[in-house]
């Protein structure tokens, strides 16, 4: 297996969280209230900060990875590297990112890469596990162990029976990881468990190991733990920008923050079209603007991004573009107000329509958010 897969790919699944959950009965909390309550602490969480120690084992080699890690759910973090013995990944190496950049910098090879991602929509990963760890795996509670000095329910996830198979993707930080499994002809010889322990304080994942088994024996382990954990804090300003070293090399990639903006006035001197003004649930805020020339034949994209401040990713846009680009004909057909729109349902839900020449189209991430409403209040004006 390739050792810069095993590590460079990012942190471990879920662990943050600051709410307190007492319990007058001596009767331990069932798998299902664990995990439950760390999806409310996750959805209601600030920020994070800890020390990251990072073990992969597999195939007789370890590697091992410790990083100073601050966290603001679900688009903000900083990563950096103390102690490594990945040489893909070594001591010394940060990674930052924001709502719109992330900066990668290594000290091996004094580079950094420089991404921009204005229009990149921040789902919750961490939070989307632990439902499904919830709603879909087979649970055992195996008790009580002690991490970095902390009590911690120790929680047991199976994956249903069904997806047992070939290949087994594994969860890590904001990434999809995969492992290659040499029993590809004997699906019934491949076990995987993810084993996380859940702080009893906090009710919020401090540890979790991911163990993949053939034939009985260990082929593939990744474990990660929290010390120092430190939640809902306050963290420095300037904690998710990065200044590179002066003698780094540095690479960009994506569009610029030339179109980033602060506020509809900026953004309408720059926009060649009026911006809608959306009637939104109060809870929401606006967070940016962007303002993107896309290929000629594109025209130009505007988002406004809001968001809730009060709960992780609940996150909703309303673009205005010049090209619409979304093939309507796979899409349901509805109407609000006279005007004939289209609706997509799924891991995002959209409401597409046109107006005057132009394109409109409000998307969100979450099911109790009312598209309908808030296109009508933008209407056809």
């Amino acid at each position: 297996m390739n050792r810069r897969r095993l590590l460079a790919t990012g942190a471990a699944v879920a662990f943050a969280g600051c709410v307190s959950y007492p319990s007058d009965s001596d009767e331990p909390p069932s798998s299902r209230a664990l995990l439950r309550d760390a999806i409310e602490t996750r959805r209601h969480m600030t920020d994070l900060t800890a020390r990251r120690v990072m073990t992969v084992e597999t195939g007789g080699e370890t590697v091992e990875r410790t990083e100073r890690v601050a966290l603001r759910p679900p688009a903000k973090q900083r990563r950096q590297v103390v102690e490594s013995t990945d040489p893909d990944v070594p001591a010394g190496s940060v990674t930052v990112t924001n709502r719109t950049t992330t900066w990668e910098y290594n000290p091996a090879t004094e580079r950094v890469e420089k991404q921009y991602h204005p229009n990149k929509t921040d789902t919750d990963r961490t939070r989307l596990v632990l439902e499904t760890l919830r709603d879909d795996h087979r649970l055992s509670y195996r008790g009580t162990e002690t991490v970095d000095g902390r009590e911690a329910h120790v929680v047991e996830t199976r994956p249903p029976a069904e997806d047992a198979g070939p290949a087994i993707g594994l969860v890590v930080g904001d990434t999809e990881f995969v492992v290659g499994l040499r029993a590809q002809s004997d699906p019934e010889a491949l076990s995987a468990t993810r084993t996380v322990w859940i702080d009893d304080e906090y009710r919020y994942p401090i540890k979790e190991r991911n163990t993949t088994r053939i034939d009985g024996e260990v082929y593939h382990q990744l474990t990660v733990a929290y010390e120092d954990l430190a939640l809902d804090t306050g963290l420095e300003p300037g904690t998710f920008t990065y200044e590179p070293p002066t003698d780094a090399t540095v690479t960009t990639e994506g569009v610029g923050p030339d179109g980033v903006f602060e506020s509809r006035s900026a953004a309408e001197e720059v926009a060649p079209y009026d911006l809608p003004e959306p009637t939104l649930p109060d809870s929401y805020v606006l967070d940016r603007i962007t303002v993107v020339e896309m290929a000629e034949r594109f025209g130009t994209t505007t988002t406004l991004w809001y968001n809730d401040p009060n709960v992780v990713a609940r996150e909703l846009y309303v673009a205005v573009k010049e090209v619409q680009r979304v093939d309507t004909a796979v899409l349901e057909t509805i109407e609000f107000d006279g005007h004939t729109a289209y609706r997509r349902d799924g891991g995002k839900r959209s409401i597409f329509w046109q107006c005057d020449g132009l394109n409109y189209e409000v998307t969100c991430l979450t099911d109790d958010t009312p598209l309908l409403e808030i296109a009508a209040s933008i209407g056809c004006r």
